[in-house]
């Protein structure tokens, strides 16, 4: 099935302070993409001072990190990737460590009551929160691009899967990354992903950046997208960092069949999907509704 490759911003655009959740959910399942301008706002300056206090600390604490698959993480669990040649280190902030444990005002934002309006006519009216939060931290001077990709290809569900929204922390365009986003690739279903400069993406061959379109914004908007809506951003070549948060809600049965953060990793998982299930530990704490109980 072919993407929405006509689509604008202008499609599938709404705005915080005249908001219908039923038409803004409408959009996003047509489309697999929502922009929800100024959603965020009463939350940024907060989130953004606990970011860079994290980004502080992180890179503070660079020279005892442990090397592991995916680069190097450390002790406060930032992940760092290779830097570009002439950066003025070797390393750079891709997954910063700051989330639901560390920052009052990202889990504040997490339990917007507009956001669950719309998230609650997309999934239904039992909702769980899914993760803790995800800060993806762009450095200057090159900071990392993130290929084209689905997050399903990093923790593939048994039903819908969760509902990310992606918040721009600083005004965001094409110089400092913005997002990108291919509307309608959401109904392409699962896609065979393979290893990248930043793990799991698309093949830059038959999902090259054009087919993609690019979401300018401003601080405090957000951008709703399905699990398996293909989206990706290029390289920081701003002189100051580029943070976003992110949010992600599932059904209260819904939960990880497959997951992964390389081909090889993932494969594994494969193997293993059909004895997949939820558990208590899995539970996310609850945003909209009530959990029924079930024999387990």
């Amino acid at each position: 099935m072919a993407t929405d490759s006509t689509v604008a911003v202008e499609d599938i655009e709404v705005f915080a302070d005249n908001l219908n959740p039923q038409t803004a959910a409408e959009t996003f399942k047509k489309h697999g993409a929502l922009v929800v301008r100024g959603l965020m706002k009463p939350y940024i300056d907060e989130i953004h001072r606990d970011i860079e206090a994290a980004a502080a600390e992180s890179i503070a604490s660079l020279d005892c990190a442990e090397k592991i698959v995916e680069g190097w993480r450390t002790s406060n669990g930032t992940l760092f990737l290779p830097a570009p040649p002439g950066y003025s280190r070797d390393k750079q902030i891709m997954v910063l460590a700051v989330n639901y444990y560390t920052s009052a005002a990202f889990f504040r934002s997490a339990l917007d009551e507009r956001a669950i309006d719309i998230v609650e006519a997309i999934l239904g009216e039992n909702v769980e929160v899914y993760g803790q939060g995800q800060c993806l931290y762009k450095e200057p001077v090159g900071g990392h691009p993130k290929h084209l990709h689905q997050d399903s290809a990093y923790f593939e569900h048994r039903y819908e899967g969760p509902v990310g929204i992606l918040n721009y922390v600083v005004d965001t365009d094409l110089v400092n990354g913005a997002l990108h986003v291919v509307p309608g690739s959401h109904r392409l279903g699962q896609l065979k992903h393979i290893d990248t400069f930043s793990h799991l993406g698309l093949d830059d061959d038959e999902w090259p950046w054009e087919r993609a379109l690019p979401i300018i914004g401003e601080a405090g908007d957000s951008i709703f997208f399905h699990v398996k809506m293909i989206h990706g951003s290029k390289q920081n070549h701003s002189d100051k960092p580029r943070p976003v948060f992110i949010n992600r809600y599932r059904r209260v049965d819904d939960y990880v069949v497959i997951g992964g953060t390389t081909t090889a990793n993932r494969a594994e998982a494969e193997k293993r999907a059909a004895e997949a299930k939820k558990t208590n530990e899995q539970r996310g704490l609850m945003v909209r509704g009530f959990r029924p109980y079930t024999q387990a």
